[in-house]
């Protein structure tokens, strides 16, 4: 299946040369995704002084920012064991026996939460200028001033609610209960691992140890401590210009990118018939074998 928004298009997979041991790292936006990145690269070079910034050793192959040629072209270079940036589904990628995939997951009301947020830290007339159709239309001292946004709690209300294809709207409750529901039925293939991030909270060195035996990498015992810090949330954050995914320069300030790392920020926003509304909707959605996974 293809995948389209403004600034992605999962086409840009279509004839991707697969090595032996690629890592495909799939989630959904502000679910995990630099973090699992940083994991990846801990596993593989098992050093916490990369050899190069994050988003250049894990490009993000799906995004129109860059050219395609130039990904292509960037990570055929790489020697090491490449691990690869998607906001994809796994069905709209080409699943290849030489590659593991991996999935990271995270209740959906977080991952709303910290979107919103992200959305005021994007410079958006930057991203439009980069963006191959360039901007929509040219800006002009007479344009009309853009309206306040929303309240946080009143957008994520409407979040909820929201009405769309989950296929066109990823970032959208349906879309968030589309790309892991795929997963979810993928979850016995040995080349798919799931992680959740509420996991990776509460044991980082556990899911590391995890990660690092279904990729099959060993890491000698005396490295776990220093590679396990380096992927904290406050060792990433302290690193952010390093690691935050802005190789374009479209980020307001890359540390507002690491901004709170905990879960809970979305059940603190809404009222108890609020939370009901959310838990009917995801039902809906999403099977329960899942929801009960995900929402733990």
């Amino acid at each position: 299946m293809r995948y389209r928004s403004p600034d992605e298009d999962s086409a840009r997979w279509d004839g991707f040369p697969f090595r032996q041991g690629d890592i495909v790292i799939s989630t959904r936006s502000k679910s995990g995704t630099t973090w699992t990145q940083m994991i990846c690269a801990l596993l593989v070079f098992q050093d916490p002084e990369l050899p190069a910034p994050l988003p250049e050793l894990s490009p993000w192959l799906d995004w129109l920012i860059v050219p395609r040629d130039d990904v292509y072209a960037r990570l055929e270079k790489q020697q090491h064991r490449r691990f690869i940036k998607t906001h994809t589904p796994l069905d709209g990628v080409p699943l290849d026996p030489r590659a593991t995939y991996v999935v990271v997951a995270r209740h959906p009301l977080d991952m709303a939460v910290s979107l919103f947020h992200q959305g005021d830290n994007l410079n958006r007339e930057r991203l439009a200028e980069l963006l191959p159709t360039g901007p929509a239309t040219p800006a002009t001292a007479e344009s009309e001033p853009a309206e306040p946004p929303r309240p946080l709690h009143d957008s994520l209300v409407d979040w909820i609610n929201q009405e769309v294809d989950p296929a066109e709207s990823l970032d959208s409750l349906p879309g968030v209960m589309w790309h892991l529901t795929d997963a979810w039925r993928r979850r016995e293939d040995p080349n798919v691992v799931l992680l959740h991030y509420t996991d990776l909270t509460n044991d980082l060195d556990g899911e590391m140890r995890r990660l690092a035996t279904r990729l099959d990498i060993d890491v000698p015992e005396e490295r776990w401590p220093t590679l396990v810090e380096a992927a904290t949330f406050t060792q990433m954050r302290a690193r952010a210009d390093r690691l935050a995914p802005d190789p374009a320069g479209i980020m307001k300030d890359r540390n507002a990118f690491f901004r709170r790392g905990t879960s809970g920020a979305g059940r603190e926003l809404l009222t108890p018939e609020e939370l009901i509304r959310y838990e009917q909707r995801a039902a809906e959605l999403a099977p329960a074998d899942l929801l009960a996974w995900l929402h733990r």
